[in-house]
């Protein structure tokens, strides 16, 4: 199980390891993934009541991951603009409040949720700071059938009370997703927005696997599936932060 779980290290420091990146960065990288494998296998191993003992790991780790990608964008220079940095942290502050409520003891789920709601509307103030709204539209179209699919198949399993910010909900994510594909797609050769891109579409698929663990579940490894995609998504939108440098325009 920590075997499975520990392969996000060298995912995450991989990405890190840019010679363009200060040695201070690359320390930062190391750091949140350690951070996020901690998350997950405190998740995985306090899953039943006998493992309650192990919540600690998780509650302390899961926002600790959150706040050093937090540092991450906050660190990294140059950036694609002071704006675009800005408006990142705010939705990375956002992520960061919806992963305290959402693992405090009690049902937080709503208010879990209009806390990544924030968080992605930062997301997609940033991406239209230098692209237009649905500009191709097809990611946009695609995102959005890509939620609609996953709204129908839940829908049965979804309360009344939670329908309509579901469906808040998943119009936003599929928002966001769409958007850094179009701003990828319109900045063809621009890494930051290809990160982002990836970012915001891992982070559909993480919601998709929370949703129907929580709706339909519950599935097998849920945590894991759900926090590595999380982390992994999150760090692609702080990395997206930086821009490209002189040396590297010259080349």
């Amino acid at each position: 199980m920590i075997g499975r779980v520990s392969s996000t290290v060298p995912c995450m420091v991989a990405l890190v390891s840019r010679p363009t990146l200060s040695a201070g960065v690359r320390r930062l990288g190391f750091a949140t993934a350690v951070a996020a494998v901690a998350a997950i296998a405190g998740a995985l191993l306090a899953a039943g009541h006998a493992g309650h003992g192990w919540l600690w790991l998780h509650w302390l780790a899961k926002p600790l991951a959150t706040g050093l990608v937090f540092a991450l964008a906050w660190r990294v220079r140059p950036a694609v603009s002071p704006r675009y940095r800005r408006r990142v942290l705010a939705g990375i502050a956002a992520s960061l409040l919806g992963d305290v409520l959402l693992m405090l003891p009690g049902d937080l789920f709503v208010p879990g949720l209009l806390a990544f709601l924030l968080a992605h509307a930062c997301f997609i103030a940033a991406f239209l700071g230098d692209s237009r709204l649905a500009a191709p539209a097809w990611p946009l179209a695609a995102c959005l059938a890509y939620g609609a699919a996953n709204l129908a198949l839940l829908w049965g399993a979804i309360g009344a009370p939670l329908r309509v910010p579901v469906i808040v909900y998943v119009t936003v994510l599929a928002t966001m997703g769409g958007q850094a594909v179009a701003r990828a797609w319109t900045r063809r050769g621009d890494a930051p927005a290809r990160l982002a891109a990836r970012g915001a579409l891992v982070f559909m698929l993480s919601d998709s696997v929370l949703a129907w663990d929580r709706f339909r579940g519950p599935l097998p490894w849920a945590s894991l599936w759900v926090l590595a995609a999380y982390y992994l998504a999150m760090w692609w939108i702080a990395c997206s932060v930086q821009g490209v440098t002189a040396e590297n325009e010259a080349a």
